[in-house]
């Protein structure tokens, strides 16, 4: 997670929503990404699916199998299908994301699909939370 929340403080010096993912594969990290949609301008610039994109290149496969994924918040409808999509085993997340987080809007999916991969939520969940506060409160200055 440690490596995740350094992605996330990239996109926050960078302006954009800080939030942050690595990709872990037997130990080391394969795939990292930070959310970069206003300096790529594309809505699907998440720190998620950067990070998916970046492990299928370095393991020459679409598959993650076994992999897990660190987010320093709760993923995207969007993101969790990436995840999904890509066979991710493990979601490892900081903190929540009420307003478009996957698990916290959408719990009827979630159910469904819950024995096919393993969340772990709250990791470090106070300093992820509080890069977004910081944000955030620059933003409305």
């Amino acid at each position: 997670m440690e490596e995740a929340i350094k992605e996330a403080e990239l996109a926050l010096k960078e302006n954009e929503v800080p939030v942050g993912a690595v990709i872990v594969y037997k130990n080391k990290i394969i795939g990292r990404g930070h959310n970069q949609m206003e300096r790529l301008k594309d809505p699907t610039a998440h720190a998620e699916i950067l990070a998916i994109s970046s492990a299928c290149n370095y393991l020459k496969d679409w598959r993650l199998k076994d992999a897990t994924i660190y987010i320093t918040c709760e993923p995207c409808l969007m993101c969790m299908g990436a995840i999904l999509l890509a066979r991710i085993k493990k979601v490892v997340y900081g903190t929540k994301e009420e307003n478009f987080g996957f698990f916290s809007n959408y719990p009827r999916i979630y159910y469904a699909i819950k024995e096919k991969i393993e969340i772990i939520d709250g990791i470090k969940e106070e300093e992820t939370r509080d890069l977004l506060k910081k944000f955030f409160r620059k933003k409305r200055k």
